[in-house]
């Protein structure tokens, strides 16, 4: 239980930092400097207004100097990357390498996410760190066994099944669709993820990107906010499969009940 409440608190600071990371790195701004600011009048936020969730709620969602209201988004990411802290604290305890690896992996996911929503592009960097952090990890990775070689072989032939079947995913729904259905940066996150989850996870991982999509995109139809030619981002759903995967992978074979003949 201790360990469970530090990780969720300490969770919840890394969290406040990886909003800054959402809001600059697209912009090419520093995530060192200047201190945190209000987005729209840029004063300087007090440390005592900087609190992960705690001072959202005591300002009322409202910035102190302009009294704009502030985006819910903020705590939201800080609440789930302390939630994520938490579970996979627990989960990954006996690993600590591994522990590590999917942590630092799964906060790279939650920054592409937002990152997607907000601009519909995933930038290479992201996913190369994904690539790194897959290899590098391999020799500890749960899901692989066997010598260094073949752990390691097993990450590369996961990158490769994870960006090659994006891709020709991609070829597909430019043939059914006549324009690009899928974005060249998901097919480099997928690379990534599956340097991370190797190919069983890649399977599972857009089996279940496609449903959390369908759903949402559907919500969206159903409430009149797009239409079926809308572009919608692919990556957050993707990401959100890998967190899963990083947490208890999922096999394809799940997916499936086997009936008696």
């Amino acid at each position: 239980m201790l360990i469970a409440l530090s990780a969720f608190l300490l969770g919840l600071l890394l969290g406040s930092f990886l909003n800054v990371c959402i809001a600059r790195l697209p912009k090419d701004e520093s995530i060192m400097w200047p201190a945190s600011r209000c987005p729209k009048c840029l004063a300087p936020i007090k440390f005592y207004d900087n609190i992960p969730v705690l001072s959202f709620l005591l300002l009322g969602g409202r910035c102190r100097s302009c009294h704009e209201p502030i985006s819910f988004k903020y705590p939201a990411v800080e609440l789930f990357t302390a939630l994520l802290t938490a579970l996979f604290a627990v989960k990954w305890l006996a690993n600590p390498a591994w522990l590590a690896v999917a942590l630092l992996a799964a906060y790279v996911l939650i920054i592409v996410s937002v990152v997607d929503f907000e601009t519909m592009l995933i930038s290479d960097a992201f996913s190369l760190a994904l690539f790194v952090l897959g290899l590098s990890g391999s020799f500890f990775n749960p899901y692989f066994s066997g010598s260094w070689a073949e752990r390691l072989g097993g990450s590369v032939a996961g990158a490769a099944a994870g960006a090659g079947f994006i891709w020709a995913l991609a070829l597909l729904g430019k043939f059914i669709y006549k324009k690009d259905a899928v974005g060249e940066g998901d097919i480099f996150l997928m690379g990534g993820i599956g340097a991370l989850c190797g190919w069983q996870g890649v399977v599972s991982c857009v089996v279940m990107a496609s449903f959390f999509g369908s759903v949402y995109g559907v919500t969206l139809l159903a409430m009149k906010r797009a239409d079926r030619m809308s572009h919608m981002p692919f990556g957050p759903f993707l990401a959100l499969g890998a967190v899963i995967n990083l947490y208890a992978l999922v096999r394809p074979e799940m997916f499936f009940i086997v009936l008696p003949f």
